[in-house]
Order: structure tokens, then C-alpha cells, then sequence
């Protein structure tokens, strides 16, 4: 009998209707036997509903009191969850996160899990009942309520299968598993049986939606086995975990891709050392994250200094980088909104040579230009026109096989 954490996103409880269909899916389970622990979302559009409420009021509101209201948007679907149940004759109990409880520290909307407090879950599981506990919340230590930021429930479901030593944590969305690449940018997109907590979390840092990067980070560093299934429809889904695929599994194992990107070149810097530090510095102090990096030293002495933000954050890069190029008597300022980074992941990269190359002679084949590459032991990610992102995915995902067998 196997102790399942399930987490249901906010599409799979965005109505009633589909709150029972979740009730029936979670008695089922518990029928062939399972122990059952449900973590679940607010309903889809919610929490943006509850957020616009707040800035009505104040454009910059409060954290702590912003806190107190996002949080309510769980307590709705966990009661709802829990009468569903219990229709069915499933004994069944509501958690708000406090009274898990679930620790936190005291960093609004984006607290993180310090301890669970496992006794009255495992008492309910004992007992043959189903806990149903708030995703997205916790409490820190004087007793206020916080919320752990977007995605914060599947956090939440990881969390506590780790507490609870839970044999599988299943995240039930409304895809089913984990796939090559995007279906709606190639069609012959293939769903993974498995993948590596490695590549899943490249995957999800490069602008995969399927699952939040903490949660998926919070899994490898506590081997918790997670599962990626569908709410809507029956099937295996993608199992993440620590072990490796075989030989004979495809080298890449998918392909994503990131329209957030914007491009700013501070050009011709003097070449000297700190140039980095004096440019990247102002950009870091303002909690600007910076993605790709590229430099080029011109035949003149100067150099040409590249760097990726994402596109929230352009206007305000922008306007530093004029600042610090007027500082260091740079040439100019220029800047590109018209980009796309694609990514190719897998572990295979790191025992097979040739993969960037034939990366980069499929992508000269369809004429399309590199303008940035950056790497890592198992990712390869270019920046071209934004207007070749379909293109380049699906030449990419034909040229490495992953429609299915005969990878690279």
C-alpha cells in the first residue's frame, strides 16, 4: 500500500464540476489501496483576481496583509475538496497551511518551507482519512500566514510527499507528462516516459511551464519521486527521477524555449579588467537577473559587451547600462526585443561529442542565425530572431530524432 502525495493545479479544480471529478479520481485511488495526501490549488484565475482586488486598493500593497488574502483563494477549493469526498464516503479533512502546520520563514509571497509538522497527516492516513491540504502557504514563526509565490503549490505537494517519505509525489495538471518539446510548436511532439531531475529542472529554467523550478529543485535535493499526469484524461505519465535512461534512449531528451528574452550590447568598452564587474555590478544591485553573456574583443582594443535579461526587466536594464556606458565612454548603447532562446537538454550530452555541431549546422541549413550561445554539461541554448522559433524547433526535434527513436 503506497503513501501518494497528489497535487491538483488550479485548471484541474476550476469549477465544481471539476472539483468532483477529482474527488472521484482521489476515491479511486484510495480504493486500489493507496494512502492519499491531496495538495490543491486555487481555482484558475483566482489568485489573479484576489491580486488585482488588492492593488484596486494599493497599487503597492502591503505584504504581509497581501499574504492574508491570496490565501484565501485555497481555502475555498480545500472545503470544496473535502465535501466531495466526503459525498462519496471518503472521510476526508481540510487543511489551510497553518494548520499542518507548514513552517515557513517570513518572506512574503515568496517564503520558503523551513519544517512540516507530519503527526496530524499521518494520523488522518492511519485512520483510513484523506487530508486535503492548501498549497501556496505556510506560516512563519509568529504565527502570520505567508504565501511561497507563483507555483508555490507544487512546492507545497514536493514538500510534503519529502515530510511524509511518500512513496511518489503526482502532479496532476492538464497535460499529460512531460514532452519533447511544445506540441503546439510541433505537433509530432513526443511525451517522455521518464527524465532526469537534471534535465527537468533545465528544462523548467529554460521556459518549460509544466512544472515550478523550486519544486522541481526541492524533489532531486530529497529524491522525491515525482509524477507528471493528467487530470482529464487516463495514462503513465512522466515519471522525474535520479536514475539515468538507457544507452539506447535518444541523447536529447527535449527542447526548450524562452520568448522572454531581451538583448543589450554596451559596445566599445575599453579592454580592461573589471569591465564585467562595472557593467553586470549596477545591473545585479537593481536584482536584475542576467541570463546569456557574450564579449568581444575588437582588433581597436575595445570590446562589445552582450548580455540577456528578461523582457520585464528591459526599460529598467536600458537605463542603467546608458548610465554605466556614459560612465565608462562606451561607443553606444544598443538593444534587441525581436529574439527567441532555444534550448536542447539531455545528460547524454556529457559522453557524446558533435551535438552543438550538428546543432548548429541544422539551424545554418533552415538559414537561420545565431546571434548568442551559451552552455552547460547537459544544455546548449542559442539566441536567433524570434521569427524562426518554429522553424527551429521543429528542425531541431526532427534533426535529433524525438519524434520517436533514432537519436543523435
Amino acid at each position: 500500500m503506497a503513501l501518494l502525495v497528489q497535487k491538483y493545479g488550479g485548471t484541474s479544480v476550476g469549477s465544481v464540476e471539476r472539483i468532483e471529478h477529482v474527488a472521484s479520481k482521489v476515491a479511486a485511488a484510495r480504493e486500489r489501496g493507496h494512502r492519499i495526501v491531496v495538495v490543491v490549488s486555487a481555482m484558475s484565475g483566482e489568485t489573479d483576481r484576489l491580486l488585482k482586488l488588492a492593488k484596486s486598493i494599493d497599487p503597492r500593497p502591503d505584504p504581509r496583509e497581501l499574504d492574508q488574502l491570496l490565501a484565501t483563494g485555497e481555502q475555498v477549493t480545500i472545503a470544496l475538496l473535502a465535501m466531495a469526498l466526503e459525498k462519496r464516503g471518503v472521510p476526508a479533512r481540510s487543511y489551510l497551511g497553518f494548520q499542518v502546520p507548514i513552517h515557513t520563514d517570513r518572506a512574503y509571497g515568496k517564503a520558503r518551507i523551513t519544517r512540516i509538522e507530519t503527526r496530524n497527516l499521518l494520523a488522518d492516513c492511519e485512520a483510513g482519512a484523506v487530508p486535503v491540504v492548501a498549497g501556496f502557504q505556510g506560516v512563519d514563526e509568529d504565527g502570520n500566514l505567508t504565501t511561497l509565490g507563483r507555483g508555490g503549490s507544487d512546492t507545497t505537494g514536493v514538500a510534503l510527499a519529502a515530510a511524509l517519505k511518500a512513496d511518489e509525489c503526482q502532479i496532476y495538471t492538464d497535460v499529460d507528462g512531460v514532452y519533447t518539446t511544445d506540441p503546439r510548436v510541433e505537433p509530432r511532439a513526443r511525451r517522455l516516459d521518464r527524465i532526469t531531475f537534471e534535465e527537468m529542472l533545465e528544462l523548467a529554467s529554460l521556459g518549460s511551464k509544466v512544472l515550478q523550478i523550486r519544486s522541481v529543485e526541492f524533489a532531486g535535493k530529497y529524491k522525491v519521486p515525482l509524477r507528471v499526469l493528467s487530470t482529464f484524461q487516463e495514462g503513465p505519465g512522466t515519471l522525474i527521477t535520479l536514475e539515468e535512461r538507457d544507452v539506447e534512449e535518444p541523447l536529447i531528451s527535449g527542447i526548450a524555449f524562452n520568448r522572454d528574452e531581451a538583448q543589450l550590447t554596451v559596445a566599445g568598452v575599453p579592454d580592461r579588467p573589471g569591465i564585467a564587474a562595472a557593467i553586470l555590478g549596477p545591473i545585479g544591485e537593481a536584482n536584475i537577473e542576467v541570463d546569456m553573456i557574450v564579449q568581444n574583443v575588437g582588433a581597436d582594443g575595445t570590446t562589445d559587451f552582450t548580455f540577456t535579461v528578461h523582457r520585464n526587466d528591459y526599460e529598467r536594464a536600458m537605463e542603467i547600462s546608458r548610465k554605466v556606458a556614459e560612465d565608462l565612454q562606451a561607443k553606444a548603447v544598443r538593444s534587441a526585443l525581436d529574439i527567441v532562446k532555444v534550448s536542447l537538454v539531455g545528460v547524454g550530452m556529457r559522453s557524446h561529442a558533435g551535438i552543438a555541431a550538428k546543432m548548429f549546422k541544422t539551424l545554418a541549413s533552415e538559414g537561420i542565425n545565431i546571434r548568442m550561445i551559451s552552455t552547460s554539461e547537459i544544455k546548449i541554448s542559442v539566441v536567433i530572431e524570434d521569427k524562426y522559433l518554429e522553424l527551429a524547433v521543429r528542425a531541431l526535434h526532427k534533426a535529433f530524432g524525438l519524434a520517436g527513436g533514432g537519436g543523435a
